[in-house]
């Protein structure tokens, strides 16, 4: 198995920068900010044959009592249980608090592997400007600067040299194509993460009776009845006019990447506030995306029969154009209607991958010409002539013949029912792509 290295300390000290040196990617939001990251974030890294697992976690407070500092650090207990070797993070710049001297207590407790790191240390000189944290009682301080790479080797040899790897001991890199990745997409507090921590049976992600708790794409690994999943717990998106704080563009930024990137994005609805147009906009942008949607209306528990109906009527209007996805009314709380998600979850993955042989496009279409022609514009009539797949996840038809710029939108919508009905398409997008064929005499006086 891969070794876990999780990195520790309080807020802005550079976790989340040295989180994305080590992985080699910018999966973890950074900014001039303390407490951005809240939950517990996974990345994969290696450094020559080893690969290992780097974990990032919030600020962290050992001694808070209350709010979402408490919640947070117990989302970095969490990771320092899973940890094979711990890199407590300090700032070479601010010198030693009180908060890392609280820290530093709670490691030597637990006697696991721990490396003190001191970040942004770039340009210092060590033994002298060093020399205080020696006094938080964990041996010897590395200076490295995560902004600038310097150090980074030394740091990860540093962190498995403990752990006795073999040297021959390599996994697999590649991802393996049967894992379904899953963002839940949403507005703030509609319950994204208690609908995640319910499916995994733990408290993975910090859920908190709070707006905007979760402020970075989060992924989590997850299998159901042999089918692997990777579940994306995304910041909930509001309208522009709301977004405030730098922060909260930046979770903005992170969200849309990570629809963009998933295979099936699950739009969870707030059944106590009802269809907003925020609701609305964030579909819009999911269906341009041509992301495959399952939409879950969560908190149906908490509602009478009055505001149901009226929610079901909602999504009639505004949503009407995801007349493709399939609705399910949930409580994530209570485990109410989660069953029946994962199949719709499913559903849409294999129509989006969906594979159309061109003989059966062609016939279908062919057919579709002879029950219905297309409407004749002025001395043109548009000749549809054959149809071949042009693209999976979303799936798109092209379709070639003679003058079929002059298709109408009612035309395209018309084939789009055959297409779907003939091959079961449910929840993803589809999309039917026009190719006239050239005329030959254009250039001819």
């Amino acid at each position: 198995m891969k070794p876990v290295i999780a990195l520790v300390g309080r807020p802005n000290v550079g976790k989340s920068t040295l989180f994305n040196r080590l992985t080699k990617t910018r999966d973890a939001i950074v900014a001039d900010y303390a407490g951005l990251t809240r939950d517990r974030h996974y990345g994969n890294g290696k450094q020559g044959k080893h690969e290992y697992i780097v974990i990032d976690t919030g600020g962290f407070e050992p001694d808070a009592e209350s709010g979402i500092y408490k919640e947070m650090a117990k989302q970095t207990r969490q990771a320092v249980a899973e940890a094979d070797v711990v890199v407590f993070v300090v700032d070479a710049r601010a010198g030693v608090s009180a908060q890392d001297h609280d820290i530093a207590k709670y490691l030597r407790r637990l006697g696991k592997p721990c490396l003190l790191v001191a970040n942004k240390a770039e340009g210092m000189t060590e033994g002298v400007q060093l020399g205080e944290f020696f006094e938080l009682g964990l041996g010897q301080v590395m200076a490295v600067s995560a902004a600038h790479g310097q150090g980074m080797r030394t740091l990860v040899d540093a962190a498995l040299d403990p752990l006795n790897l073999d040297e021959d001991g390599e996994e697999a890199t590649e991802q393996d194509p049967g894992v379904i990745k899953l963002a839940v997409a949403g507005r703030p507090n509609v319950g994204k993460s208690t609908l995640i921590n319910t499916w995994l049976g733990e408290e993975r992600l910090v859920a908190f009776d709070m707006p905007g708790t979760t402020r970075d794409a989060i992924s989590v690994p997850f299998e159901r009845n042999g089918q692997r999943f990777e579940l994306v717990d995304t910041a909930g998106l509001r309208r522009k006019g709301k977004v405030f704080e730098a922060i909260e563009k930046f979770s903005v930024v992170k969200t849309l990447q990570a629809i963009e990137s998933a295979s099936v994005v699950l739009l969870l609805i707030d059944a106590t506030q009802g269809v907003t147009d925020q609701d609305a906009h964030i579909a819009g942008y999911i269906l341009d995306s041509g992301r495959a949607v399952v939409i879950a209306v969560n908190k149906w528990d908490a509602v009478d029969e009055y505001q149901r109906e009226l929610v079901k009527r909602s999504l009639e209007t505004r949503m009407g154009f995801l007349k493709f996805a399939t609705q399910h009314f949930i409580s994530a709380q209570k485990r109410q209607g989660l069953g029946p998600l994962w199949d719709s979850i499913a559903q849409a993955h294999r129509s989006a991958n969906c594979k159309m042989p061109t003989p059966v496009l062609t016939r279908l279409l062919l057919e579709s010409v002879q029950f219905q022609t297309p409407k004749k514009t002025g001395m043109y009539r548009p000749k549809l002539r054959y149809a071949h797949q042009g693209g999976m996840n979303p799936p798109i038809i092209v379709v070639h013949g003679n003058s079929l710029e002059h298709v109408t939108e009612t035309y395209k919508r018309y084939l789009e029912g055959r297409f779907r009905k003939e091959f079961n398409l449910v929840g993803t997008p589809l999309r039917i792509e026009m190719k006239s064929a050239s005329n030959p005499f254009s250039d001819k006086d």
